[in-house]
């Protein structure tokens, strides 16, 4: 049984693709390409994949509840996809399977706490010539880079209040405990470590952008995100294509 809230999610999600396209300069041609989805979710992207013509398309994700919607609601309303799409329950690191033309991960990278490791996997399941399609949001130094997880209510409270005291302040609330923000599901990763990564990944970064929004907000993070001192606190998404030689 799909539930009305996972529902809305995989509809949102829907709805969100084309803005993760158009910020990637536009969605590429996917006819005959396999694809894989890094942290596909419900799976919204990896349907899309799929009705633009991919020849196969694998989503990985860790929350097992995700990837039973996601089956399920593939099973129930695009049967006709079943023999392209597959979602797993699982690792990229635990995944044994072919290579790909294309990988994709939206809205992922500031969850994945290894993210060297995974990324590491991603290029090594890359064909040559194969691209990598990013985009994500909000970074963890931006106003609400915790995604409201830490319950601190005012921009930028996150990094204002000490670690410690988010811990407690939660723990009181929570049956089960945490020992740090990593457990919120969160990577702490900076703009610089995310250049970094992708720098050193081995692969050629053929776009990478912050900001990317015709949202009045954004334009004027953009604005001061080009004083120095406060771009890591002005950036608010990322978004980047990585090529393989």
């Amino acid at each position: 049984m799909l539930l009305q809230e996972d529902i809305d999610y995989f509809n949102r999600g829907e709805a969100e693709n084309s803005k993760f396209w158009n910020r990637l300069g536009g969605m590429p041609l996917l006819k005959g390409l396999t694809v894989l989805d890094v942290g596909c979710g419900h799976g919204s992207l990896c349907i899309n994949a799929a009705l633009t013509g991919a020849r196969k398309v694998v989503g990985l994700d860790t929350d097992s509840h995700r990837i039973d919607f996601a089956n399920e609601n593939l099973r129930q309303n695009y049967p006709q996809l079943t023999h392209i799409v597959e979602f797993k329950d699982i690792d990229l690191r635990h995944y044994d399977g072919l290579s790909f033309d294309v990988i994709l991960s939206k809205d992922s990278f500031e969850h994945i706490l290894d993210l060297d490791i995974v990324m590491a996997e991603m290029t090594k399941r890359l064909k040559s010539g194969g691209r990598i399609y990013i985009g994500f949001a909000p970074l963890y130094s931006s106003p609400w880079g915790d995604h409201h997880r830490t319950q601190i209510p005012i921009p930028w409270g996150h990094l204002i209040v000490s670690e410690q005291f988010i811990i407690q302040r939660l723990n009181r609330q929570r049956k089960q405990k945490i020992s740090s923000i990593y457990d919120l599901g969160l990577n702490k990763m900076t703009l610089a470590d995310y250049r970094s990564l992708f720098s050193n990944s081995g692969l050629y970064i053929v776009y990478l952008q912050t900001n990317v929004s015709k949202n009045i907000v954004m334009k004027l993070f953009s604005l001061f995100s080009r004083i120095k001192f406060l771009e890591e606190y002005f950036t608010h998404n990322l978004y980047s294509i990585l090529e393989k030689p």
